[in-house]
């Protein structure tokens, strides 16, 4: 059987792809330092608890398992927290895929696939983002994203490290089975967001902006279902078995919902209304985010068949009523 390390492998999209590697016949072996993943969400193959920047740990990890291939999840994702504390964020996304990189060449450099992100596009006009728009981050996750993809590049002429690189838009919704879900400390998330305030779990929501230039005057953003994004990470993995070469693709519906018609879907699904109050625009939130995810169709032979709203917001409700039996259960643990 096929082992493929994950790094990253307890949290959100990462235990989705591992239930996809395991659907594909594949073995994913995790890697992941429980600090924002969940070990109950490890349900498809072996745990090693790490971190990447123990050096020593990966290296032993990657010598022992000796995968076929690597999917690179670990990193730190909040944008908001990597503009107050970017120190963080260098230092564990950049420094932890140099050590990954470093323990991958010793071993024979399999190939890897590296989940990155549309804000390495920064604020760009375009109605639909390709691969070719220019990308200018403009926070340091995205700049952490961008390093990343430059570092496979050089370490590709140095080492032959081929890759494949995609920049998902938002990823939304839960496994169809309620086996695993989102479950973030803190939730930034609109759709989870949304739901436990219809749910009256939380107060109301806040839609940051109502004069932006959309239909609505709310932000419009890419929703693609994560069960989408992980048969995307599978067929690239597949693509780098076969002898690919490297390349980089979106993913993403490529058509949006703004958040007025998201809030709506939920009250609707959940049955509830949502309370909301209306805030002023956030920093750097630019009005609409969308993918040109033609590349990925041609590329990888991916359509994403999960990914409309009401069945994203469905997947997500019934994760959110299962997750309190799946959370307690004992000798169940999350960080």
């Amino acid at each position: 059987m096929t082992r493929i390390l994950v790094t990253g492998g307890a949290g959100y999209v990462g235990s989705h792809t591992c239930k996809a590697l395991s659907q594909a016949g594949m073995e994913p072996v995790v890697f992941d330092h429980l600090i924002s993943g969940h070990d109950w969400a490890v349900k498809w193959g072996d745990l090693e608890v790490g971190d990447l920047l123990d050096r020593d740990r990966i290296a032993e990890v990657v010598g022992r398992v000796c995968p076929e291939g690597v999917i690179h999840f670990a990193s730190l994702t909040y944008v908001g927290e990597s503009v107050t504390d970017p120190a963080k964020y260098w230092h564990n996304n950049v420094t932890g895929a140099i050590n990954l990189l470093d323990a991958l060449t010793a071993a024979n450099v399999p190939p890897m696939v590296f989940s990155s992100s549309c804000t390495v596009y920064g604020m760009t006009d375009a109605d639909f983002i390709a691969e070719t728009v220019p990308v200018a981050p403009i926070n340091p996750y995205g700049n952490t994203k961008r390093a990343i993809e430059i570092m496979l590049q050089d370490y590709e002429v140095a080492t032959g490290l081929r890759h494949i690189v995609l920049r998902y838009f938002n990823a939304a919704g839960c496994d169809a089975d309620a086996e695993i879900g989102e479950v973030h400390e803190p939730e930034t998330h609109l759709i989870p967001l949304a739901i436990a305030a219809a749910a009256g779990d939380r107060a109301a929501l806040k839609i940051f902006g109502t004069d932006y230039p959309t239909a609505d005057g709310t932000c419009v953003r890419d929703y693609i279902h994560v069960t989408d994004l992980a048969d995307a990470h599978v067929r690239a993995l597949r693509q780098l078995l076969d002898g690919g070469g490297s390349d980089v693709f979106n993913l993403g519906v490529g058509d949006g919902y703004s958040v007025r018609e998201v809030v709506d879907t939920v009250g609707r699904v959940v049955g509830t209304p949502v309370p909301a109050e209306e805030d002023a625009r956030r920093p750097g939130d630019p009005a609409r985010l969308v993918a040109d995810a033609t590349h990925a169709r041609d590329g990888l032979g991916w359509v994403p068949s999960h990914s409309s709203l009401d069945n994203i917001v469905a997947t997500a409700w019934n994760w959110y009523q299962a997750q309190t039996q799946i959370l307690s259960r004992p000798g169940d643990g999350s960080d």
